[in-house]
């Protein structure tokens, strides 16, 4: 019984083999010389700006709710339409009942999402200003990403 999962076993140690043999070579070949250049945050090529700690809207997890909504909904649905067509009737009316329940509670989720406006993507009317970058353009010439404002001359 055990000789069945030998080769599993095998590729399992084969697999950590060659992981463990590239990370220690990658640091025992690779350069060791530290800069301040190679130590500071990269942004997608762009100088960092600001705090890492800058909270976001709550319309990103809205919205990741809404995305698991539509997923489980599709998984589960494609699993039980393609066992219902050729299942007895008994079966049929348990999980179809059950299947009721299920899109009653998936339109009450959908229905809190879009009410609380989740895939309403216009910031500027529920974010204040400040947190939108706006600056007075009589005070500064440039947003000041970091709170700090350039008087005009």
């Amino acid at each position: 019984m055990f000789g069945e999962f030998v080769p599993i076993l095998i590729m399992m140690a084969l697999a950590a083999l060659v992981c463990t043999v590239m990370v220690v070579g990658s640091w025992v070949l690779g350069p060791k010389r530290i800069t301040r250049y190679k130590q500071s945050a990269y942004e997608c090529g762009v100088a960092p700006v600001g705090d890492a700690f800058v909270r976001f809207p709550i319309k990103f997890y809205l919205v990741a709710i809404l995305f698991v909504l539509f997923d489980i909904e599709v998984v589960f649905l494609w699993s039980w339409l393609t066992v219902f067509k050729n299942a007895p009737l008994d079966y049929q009316i348990f999980t179809g009942i059950a299947l009721l329940i299920y899109m009653v509670l998936w339109i009450i989720g959908d229905a809190y999402v879009l009410r609380v406006g989740a895939i309403d993507w216009d910031e500027s009317a529920s974010l204040a200003p400040e947190k939108l970058g706006e600056v007075d353009l009589l005070r500064s010439e440039t947003p000041a990403l970091s709170g700090q404002t350039v008087e005009a001359r």
